[in-house]
């Protein structure tokens, strides 16, 4: 730049001003527009209009792969192909962390924006790019905040549209998959006692405060507290687990 006269470096300043461009592509489009700052303007912003067009149509090729015929929505039959595509399984725990990462609303189907939004925070654009993404979206699981937002996400999104509580067996089989990742001892135990004794739907109350339960209270019990504000039916879970001698009575009951 230190070759350019005055005017020639007043002009290249007033482009990267706008445009917020290096020195090297303002100099570029400069020259390659005889110096006419407008021109230059222009064909920069018709230039950077055309990329954005470019790479909006890929995701919108992207989308269109797996979308539904009847429907502008990506749907079970599409989840399906997307999984084959990236060589998991629909029942892969990644898929519930990819549906986070997207925002949807609901458990098996993406709408436009919620797809395209998200390979576009993902920054993939082919089947490629999103097979490479697969190992970081499932490192998120190991972050605990990460982890605690993915829990809770999962009652919203798996719960049947209109209800308010989650139904049974979708409730066992994400806190199946959920707990393995979070390694919680009494998983199963919770399960078996789910069935056995309240065998309905389960309340956002319940399925928010077994996460903390499971973080807080020790898989002995040594650390509950019976007169804590758990919900009823945690601390009936606890008095089965020392009914049936999985956990022994603390001292102090």
């Amino acid at each position: 730049m230190n070759k350019l006269g005055f005017a020639r470096k007043e002009k290249v300043q007033q482009f990267m001003s706008v445009t917020g461009a290096s020195e090297k592509v303002a100099i570029q489009t400069m020259k390659t527009n005889d110096w006419h700052l407008e021109g230059a303007l222009e064909a920069f912003y018709s230039q950077a209009n055309v990329k954005a067009e470019q790479e909006k149509n890929r995701w919108e090729v992207l989308f269109n792969k797996y979308k539904d015929p009847n429907c502008d929505m990506i749907l079970a039959d599409g989840i399906s192909n997307l999984c084959n595509d990236l060589q998991v399984e629909p029942q892969d725990i990644v898929m519930l962390v990819i549906s986070w990462q997207f925002r949807a609303e609901t458990i098996c189907e993406f709408s436009k924006q919620e797809f395209i939004g998200g390979v576009q925070a993902l920054e993939v654009d082919s089947v490629e790019k999103f097979k490479k993404k697969i190992p970081s979206l499932r490192s998120e699981l190991k972050d605990e905040d990460n982890f605690r937002d993915i829990y809770n996400f999962a009652f919203d999104w798996a719960k049947e549209k209109g209800q308010k509580s989650l139904a049974l067996d979708t409730a066992i089989g994400l806190w199946q998959l959920l707990f393995a990742e979070f390694q919680w001892p009494l998983v199963d135990h919770w399960c078996q006692f789910i069935q056995e004794r309240h065998n309905k739907a389960i309340s956002r109350d319940v399925w928010f405060q077994l996460l903390e339960f499971a973080k807080t209270v020790d898989s002995t019990l040594s650390n509950y507290d019976a007169e804590g504000a758990w919900p009823c039916l945690l601390d009936e879970f606890a008095e089965y687990l020392i009914e049936n001698g999985i956990c022994a009575k603390t001292t102090d009951e």
